[in-house]
């Protein structure tokens, strides 16, 4: 039985389900079954059919090991609801289902969703792309007044900003406007936005983000306007948290340091706990918002164990797109959450369940869902909570080298100012037609790569350095002679392969050496007492 990982792209959530349904309806093991009297052909029990599919999500890289056993019945209930499975009378469309010997089996029409088809473009209907910098003829050509500007960092596509050395006098004198704050707005999304593109690693972000959400004011509020902490002030003091919850959440990350002010009884941090929680699920919606839910689902396939730091940054950028109330509210919840899970002085907040497991599964809901109720919400949530708990501190954080990006390509385009083109019926609000930024991201390899890599580096270093030695004109033969000696002694493999030995040395070098037999050592005369 073979699993593969969901890459990026539209209707994620329906590919992961279909990809689980295939999966339980190949692998789980069937047999003959007695039930009242009777018996069973080809069916299961449901607690058989807990443990396989638990099993099967913990160790799926799609889902990951944070997957209880109570989310695995949730499944299945969905399961029967959809008629991926029925009870062994033919009865499905509820959830009415427990762990259980209950007996269920695999109906015979296929389970499998339909991938609704992408609208075509001329649809009546059909979401209209909005023109980027990219799109606007002369983006490719834009022309520096200054022979001496050089773009200043290392990492940036030099094809792209490449000046034109053999400009006429009529080109360098060209009509010049000065940047609007739309064309900066402009920036900070299309910049914002071709880094995410490339780390998702997807053709278009059309098909995983609605960029009509997608608001550049969000981006430079979030970007900017942070405390010594790195958490989003607002402007408007109504969107923050209210007073009495931050003081709860501040109660339960302190913990057990609180304000003596404050009540205290058997049983306070829970009910405080529960305070917490009901507030954020009082909200009118999560706190990623219904709008990039598709985009954050997506996010979740490239949460694989060897692209750790690719994942990071994708929420980075991610996170960057929503309103600065709700990142204020999720930089404070998962502060807490965190603090709370390593708190050792936190009495337990469940009975039954870990301050870690309970905190990922509580708090899930509130900040990851969709509009329309899908099957898959609490399991894909559950997966990307997980990991914004344990990197918070890196993933809510400003990163410094996109906004560094930003500020330096706005820089340039002040100082260069903007060119306006000759067309008679040219708009001079339009747009800047200036090249963005590039950045090239290094493939994460493995460490086997690393190190054959690193050995091949070293012998080519080598190699060069023996032919340094072999045509070095300011070196004595004597000196040559005797670098060479150390060099054969130090690297014989490099040496041998530049001068390979001849039939005769190698012959002469397998054969043993015989020392001289002792017999040959001329005897001293031993004198005696006697004599």
């Amino acid at each position: 039985m073979s699993s593969h990982v969901i890459t990026p792209g539209p209707y994620r959530a329906t590919k992961l389900w279909n990809e689980v349904t295939r999966l339980f309806r190949a692998g789980m093991p069937l047999r003959k079954h007695r039930q009242n009297f009777r018996h069973y052909a080809s069916c299961f029990t449901a607690s058989a059919a807990v443990d396989w599919l638990h099993q099967l999500l913990r160790s799926n890289s799609n889902f990951g090991p944070d997957v209880t056993r109570q989310q695995t019945v949730q499944l299945l209930k969905k399961f029967l609801k959809n008629h991926v499975i029925e009870d062994v009378k033919g009865r499905w469309g509820t959830e009415d289902l427990e762990d259980n010997n209950s007996l269920y089996r695999f109906p015979s029409t296929s389970p499998l969703k339909p991938i609704p088809c992408a609208a075509p473009a001329s649809a009546p209907g059909s979401i209209k792309k909005r023109p980027s910098l990219r799109d606007k003829e002369g983006f490719f050509r834009f022309r520096s007044i200054r022979k001496h500007e050089k773009e200043t960092q290392e990492n940036v596509d030099h094809a792209l900003q490449a000046g034109d050395e053999n400009q006429s006098a009529g080109e360098q004198q060209v009509q010049r406007r000065e940047l609007t704050v739309e064309d900066e707005r402009d920036i900070w999304r299309d910049i914002t936005l071709i880094h995410l593109q490339r780390i998702l690693g997807v053709s278009s972000l059309d098909e995983v983000l609605d960029q009509r959400y997608v608001n550049p004011q969000n981006i430079i509020h979030n970007m900017t306007k942070v405390n010594k902490h790195g958490v989003v002030t607002l402007d408007d003091k109504t969107n923050d948290l209210p007073h009495w919850v931050l003081s709860a959440m501040k109660s339960l990350a302190n913990w057990p340091k609180y304000d003596s002010a404050q009540p205290s009884y058997p049983g306070f941090e829970r009910d405080v706990f529960k305070t917490v929680s009901d507030y954020f699920y009082s909200l009118p919606q999560p706190l990623l918002t219904y709008e990039l839910y598709e985009l954050f689902i997506n996010v979740l396939g490239v949460l694989q164990p060897h692209c750790e730091r690719v994942a990071i940054e994708a929420l980075q950028l991610c996170t960057l797109l929503l309103p600065p109330a709700s990142r204020r509210k999720l930089q404070l919840l998962m502060r807490m959450m965190s603090r709370i899970s390593q708190n050792v002085d936190m009495p337990r907040l469940h009975p039954a369940i870990g301050t870690r497991t309970l905190m990922v599964h509580t708090f899930s809901g509130c900040v990851l869902g969709s509009a329309e109720e899908c099957d898959l919400d609490e399991l894909l949530a559950t997966r990307l909570v997980s990991f914004l708990m344990d990197h918070q501190q890196n993933i809510l954080s400003v990163p410094d080298y996109l906004l560094s990006a930003i500020n330096d390509h706005i820089q340039y385009l002040r100082t260069v100012q903007v060119p306006i083109d000759y067309a008679p019926n040219i708009d001079c609000t339009a747009p800047v037609c200036a090249p963005v930024p590039v950045f090239a991201f290094c493939r994460q390899i493995s460490g086997a790569e690393f190190e054959q890599q690193k050995l091949e580096s070293s012998q080519q270093a080598m190699e060069e350095l023996l032919e340094i030695l072999l045509t070095n004109q300011n070196m004595t033969e004597k000196d040559r002679r005797k670098k060479l000696k150390q060099f054969q002694k130090q690297y014989p493999d490099i040496y041998s392969r530049r001068f390979p030995p001849s039939d005769k040395e190698s012959r002469a070098d397998n054969k043993p050496k015989i020392k001289p037999p002792l017999l040959n050592i001329k005897k001293t005369k031993v004198f005696s007492i006697r004599n």
